[in-house]
């Protein structure tokens, strides 16, 4: 086959095209009187079902919401629009019938659907015999009674056909029957509501009421509600009309008990669309049709549920083999074009027929799975959840190592945007060409930050680590600040940008980081596809219907291919114009993230015309929402971010170096090491580690001033070193500034639960570290002072980390444990604790800003205070309980700090006698 093939293929370019006459496509208009009820819903669903076997149709239903007035409206919308055909649903029937006539009059078939109006200007009818629904039900209910009893009737709404034929129906029926009394109507308007407001005074006034026939379901139940209220029992029997399956529906009632009978009325949804499609294309079709009804009861309701439930399930196949037969009739379609083109040779007959008979057997193949192989549509099922799970596998794959390659770019971003932003903003005098080509690097060198981010956000949306923090706000006004950003570039441009809100406020929870990384993107590609010149159109409108807000924007740009429609949402796609670059994250990223919101992105587009992306937010807060933390930030040092404006004498001022004040970074990247000693040579004495093990070693040798810890170390990582810092007494002091190229919300968290005092992430601007440095070693200083204001006569000062008290808690201990000897010296002091006399110098001068001698004596002069108080102490006993070597150099030392002798202390507060 594939040699005659090869033969054939000079011939192709002589053969003719002869394709198959498409489809015509019809448009058809629907104006049901209401939506609301699960019985109109029923007869959509049916519509809908039937509209899947005919793609060629258009169809557009509206709602009415039983209001005359609308649905009039509607229907001179459809015929303005000159639909194909018009299928109305009629809430009054007299009220509609002009409108009726004047679409048949205009050539306009016009089907009518349940219910009809006072004319006999239609095409055709649909729907139920109203009339016989009533006879019908009369007639069972004088089954029901033997004959005798009192009735009452539940009425539809005043003016619909069903309503007026029911009421008829009945009537004709208890007219056969002398023993049965129609004691009482209820204008019930098809509403339950209504019945449960009129109904109790109709059964107050008529306790002996044997049957209530109610024309829907609905009011049947809403009847037996009254009645279980009013404490009739179950004596009073009531009849429903609709018979619907589901919960809470007809069936379901009389299943239950709460209905005896209902009516089986059928929607005929598919009925109509079956009907209009044999009128459309100039079929045979019935004017009258009338569907049949039956008495559902506790005799045949089993039977009915089981045959409705096969149906939904028979329902559902139905629906996959049609989806599936409509892709294999695609395929069909090219294969048949195929064959045209090769009709024109003999050798093209020859494969024609092959092709012909290939496509006939998978037809037949197709036949028969239709006919009911659910078992091979299952494996098949199976096979491509396989192949799905090995693709998301494959996928998973690339992109953990895209993510760990994002984070790895971190590092060399850092190392460039550093000496580029030192450049920029320091005072080294650079040529106009000089400083444009260092922003050049620094603004590209952001975007690719920006692609790296946006990555990184997209790995956390699929594995489900970004989590939606959110607070009550304005969106109004959040939104009208990102557009503000725009306003340069759209005067620069001449595009005219406006902002058009439907409300001055519109309040919901939500996320500022994430909306503002989807309306940036959004409104972003809208500038990129506007020509210069165009419009950009921002709109907020909240929607009651459907409890959201929708914000949209629209450009008239080029607009979106129809062939790149299908996958502008879908990651990495780039587009097929020739123009259209970028990364394809963007809007898959803006997706994403608006799913996460618990809201929808859609978009329509027109090429050559514009393109209108609608993002639609919950205007109730979602339960996955969780309340915004305090900034991660909140306890860290007020550092403020240089840039370009700042002058160079702010930036010298920045640069003064602390040559007495040391510093330790611990960084295993060479590069970045070397470039983090280089920024802070002028200002600290450095230090260097290549690992954690090493880092933590130098720290409690050294005890430094300050540490700039990498989170990620070989061995121990910085996590670990941060909490091994702060849980040491000897080091728990010292201010840690993690770095890190991990930037997500729960990574912080942990930094900072890990002790450390400020986090950093990658790429970070170095005048911006070495303010943050300076600010945290200036809060210490303000620490410390408190702490020399603090001490009083209990002698025990409140140091901010528990660790730090327990350190003081165990220094105070021992010095008061040893008062009274006056050779205690620091040497003793260290050896008790454990630690040389270096470090506890240095913790002591760290947390308390004095040294140790002059700590112990602070402590002496603070507890002789006391003994002074004590009656009885003389005050060459309190200098020696104290440990001073003598009266006279306890008085000058006193006397020294408190400014009074020990003996003019002892009189100021001595007791006064009578």
């Amino acid at each position: 086959m594939r040699r005659w093939f090869s033969l054939g293929l000079p011939l192709l370019a002589l053969a003719g095209c002869a394709p198959r006459a498409p489809e015509p496509v019809y448009r058809i208009g629907f104006s049901q009187c209401t939506a609301g009820d699960a019985w109109r819903q029923a007869m959509r669903a049916g519509m809908e079902k039937e509209l899947s076997f005919h793609p060629n149709v258009q169809f557009e239903a509206l709602d009415a919401h039983n209001s005359t007035a609308l649905q009039r409206r509607q229907v001179q919308a459809l015929i303005r629009q000159r639909v194909d055909l018009l299928i109305i649903s009629p809430n009054q029937s007299g009220p509609l019938t002009e409108l009726t006539e004047a679409a048949y009059n205009q050539g306009i078939p016009v089907v009518l659907l349940d219910r009809r109006t006072t004319s006999r200007l239609y095409t055709a009818y649909v729907g139920g015999n109203n009339l016989e629904v009533g006879r019908t039900a009369g007639h069972y209910a004088a089954q029901l009674l033997h004959r005798r009893g009192r009735v009452v009737e539940v009425l539809g709404a005043p003016g619909s056909s069903p309503a007026t034929d029911r009421e008829q129906g009945f009537r004709q029926a208890l007219a056969a029957y002398p023993g049965l009394h129609l004691v009482a109507q209820v204008q019930g308007d098809w509403l339950p509501s209504s019945v449960r407001q009129r109904l109790p005074a109709v059964l107050r006034a008529h306790p002996d009421v044997d049957l209530i026939f109610a024309h829907n379901d609905p009011m049947g139940r809403a009847a037996r509600q009254v009645v279980q209220a009013l404490g009739l029992g179950p004596r009073v029997r009531i009849i429903g009309v609709d018979g619907l399956p589901g919960p809470g529906n007809g069936l379901q009632l009389v299943e239950d008990g709460a209905l005896n009978a209902t009516l089986l009325y059928p929607t005929g949804g598919e009925e109509a669309i079956r009907t209009a499609l044999r009128i459309l294309a100039h079929e045979p079709y019935e004017k009258e049709n009338v569907l049949g009804t039956m008495v559902v009861d506790s005799t045949n309701v089993g039977t009915m549920r089981t045959q409705t439930e096969q149906l939904a399930v028979q329902r559902h196949d139905l629906g996959q083999q049609q989806r599936r037969l409509q892709a294999q009739q695609r395929r069909y379609a090219s294969q048949e074009t195929t064959v045209y083109l090769l009709g024109a040779s003999l050798l093209g007959a020859v494969l024609l027929g092959a092709l012909a008979w290939r496509s006939s057997r998978i037809n037949r193949r197709i036949r028969r799975t239709l006919e009911g192989q659910n078992a091979e549509i299952s494996a098949q099922r199976n096979q491509i959840a396989a192949l799905a799970e090995d693709a998301r596998r494959a996928t998973e794959a690339k992109l953990r190592f895209f993510t760990n390659f994002s984070h790895e770019l971190r590092t060399p971003l850092t190392l460039i945007q550093g000496p580029v932003e030192d450049l920029l903003t320091g005072p080294a005098d650079l040529t106009p060409a000089q400083r444009h080509d260092l922003q050049l690097v620094r603004r590209n060198t952001q975007r690719l930050m920006q692609l790296v981010n946006q990555l990184l956000d997209f790995r956390k949306i699929d594995v489900g680590k970004m989590a939606v923090r959110a607070t009550e706000g304005n969106l109004v006004a959040f939104v009208r600040d990102l557009v503000d950003g725009f306003e340069k570039t759209a005067r620069r441009r001449g595009i005219t940008l406006r902002f058009l809100p439907a409300e001055p406020v519109v309040t919901l929870w939500f996320d500022g980081d994430i909306l503002d990384k989807v309306f940036l993107n959004l409104l972003s590609n809208a500038f990129k596809f506007t020509p210069d010149g165009g419009q950009v159109t921002v709109s907020l409108q909240p929607v009651a219907a459907d409890n959201t807000v929708r914000t949209s924007v629209e450009d008239n740009g080029r607009g979106i291919a129809e062939a790149d429609q299908p996958h502008v949402l879908e990651w990495f796609y780039q587009g097929r114009q020739p123009s259209a670059n970028g990364s394809g994250l963007g809007l898959a990223l803006a997706e994403g993230l608006t799913r996460l919101h618990e809201g929808t992105l859609s978009f329509r587009s027109q090429s050559g015309v514009g393109s209108t992306f609608t993002v639609a937010l919950p205007l109730a807060r979602p339960a996955t929402f969780r309340d915004a933390a305090p900034g991660l930030a909140a306890g860290a040092p007020a550092a403020r971010r240089l840039d370009d404006n700042d002058s160079p004498e702010l930036l010298a001022d920045a640069a003064v170096a602390r040559t007495d004040t040391t510093a330790l970074v611990i960084e295993d990247h060479e590069e970045m090491r070397n470039f983090l000693v280089q920024k802070l040579q002028p200002h600290f004495q450095v230090r260097t580690a290549a690992d954690g093990a090493t880092g933590l070693r130098l720290a409690t040798e050294t005890i430094p001033d300050v540490i700039v810890c990498d989170v990620t170390l070989p061995g121990l990582g910085g996590l670990e070193v941060a909490a091994a810092l702060k849980g040491d007494w000897r080091t728990s002091h010292i201010p840690l500034v993690l770095l890190t190229a991990r930037d997500a919300p729960e990574q912080q968290v942990a930094g900072v639960q890990a002790g450390a005092d400020l986090y950093l992430t990658k790429p970070f601007n170095p005048t911006f570290l070495l303010e943050s440095l300076r600010t945290l070693l200036r809060n210490r200083d303000q620490q410390r002072e408190h702490f020399r204001r603090e001490l009083s006569v209990t002698a025990a000062t409140v140091a901010p980390q528990r660790v730090d008290q327990k350190f003081l808690a165990d220094l105070t201990a021992v010095i008061e444990a040893r008062l009274d000897q006056p050779a205690l010296s620091v040497d003793d002091i260290a050896r008790h604790l454990g630690v040389s006399q270096m470090q506890l110098y240095r913790k002591v001068k760290a947390v308390l800003g004095t040294g140790v001698s002059d700590y112990i004596q602070n402590i002496r002069l603070t507890k002789a205070r006391q003994l002074l108080l004590t009656e009885g102490n003389t005050i060459a006993e309190v200098a020696y309980q104290t440990g001073f070597s003598s009266p006279s150099y306890f008085s000058t030392a006193f006397k020294g700090k408190y400014q009074v002798s020990p003996s003019e202390y002892k009189a100021l507060h001595a007791p006064t006698r009578p």
